[in-house]
């Protein structure tokens, strides 16, 4: 679906997951304080992708 990403991880601690596309964060579980809902995070990238 997006197959020029560049998706990488970065090892934290803490319980971290976040999600930026052009260097924008669209998702942070340490400031919304819950984790994604299925399919949340790539309705999120297929938002601001436009498709």
């Amino acid at each position: 679906m997006f197959p020029d990403a560049d998706v990488g991880m970065i090892p934290s601690s803490g319980g971290r997951f976040e999600v930026s596309l052009d260097g924008v964060p669209i998702f942070e579980k340490s400031i919304l304080r819950r984790h994604a809902q299925p399919g949340e995070v790539l309705g999120i990238l297929k938002q601001r992708a436009h498709l």
